[in-house]
């Protein structure tokens, strides 16, 4: 506790403010994402689960590209969570110790660029899968007859865990953006 105490004092007020603000946004960034990511994980697991097996013909937004994309979505959301807990909060315990310890402006830049590149390529990959997934959800709406002639095969009628899998890439949408919103957030006070 002293020497926490001790180093913490050799710091300047505003760079204690900015290693808080490090720690604190690697924190909820985090929790955000990883709610938002187990959510999506788990709809789109049961929707996996319920999704019709073979023989059914017509477009299927359980199976279809758009869930694969979103997955990679996830995957992606993963690599943003382990920049969150074990580089942004360290860059945070770094800047409040001694200064031979603290890491170099530069070095904190890049990371957080590192950070705004995956971000960036796991909300195109999350608006690709959802742009997929209402793609194929448009192809099932308009299968299902106009008027008089309506279809009656049940597989091509939108079903609720149709539209849970577009939640789902939506749920991966908002948690990049947390995770690049974040990022810029972190550069700003960096750059201050």
């Amino acid at each position: 506790m002293y020497e926490r105490t001790r180093t913490t004092m050799n710091a300047s007020p505003t760079l204690q403010q900015l290693a808080r603000t490090f720690r604190q946004t690697g924190w909820v960034s985090f929790w955000i994402q990883l709610i938002l990511a187990v959510i999506s994980s788990i709809i789109l697991i049961f929707a996996a689960a319920l999704a019709p097996r073979s023989g059914t013909t017509g477009p299927n937004p359980e199976t279809g590209i758009g869930v694969g994309v979103t997955i990679l979505g996830i995957v992606v959301l993963a690599y943003n969570m382990y920049l969150a807990v074990f580089r942004y909060v360290p860059i945070g315990r770094k800047l409040e110790g001694s200064p031979a310890n603290r890491p170099k402006k530069s070095e904190t830049i890049q990371v957080i660029r590192t950070g705004l590149f995956a971000s960036s390529i796991g909300i195109l990959l999350s608006l690709l899968g959802a742009q997929a997934t209402v793609g194929l959800l448009a192809a099932k709406a308009f299968s299902q007859g106009v008027g008089s002639f309506v279809n009656t095969d049940p597989s091509k009628f939108i079903q609720p865990i149709d539209i849970l899998v577009v939640q789902a890439s939506i749920n991966v949408i908002l948690a990049q953006f947390v995770a690049i919103a974040s990022s810029l957030w972190l550069l700003n006070r960096m750059s201050r």
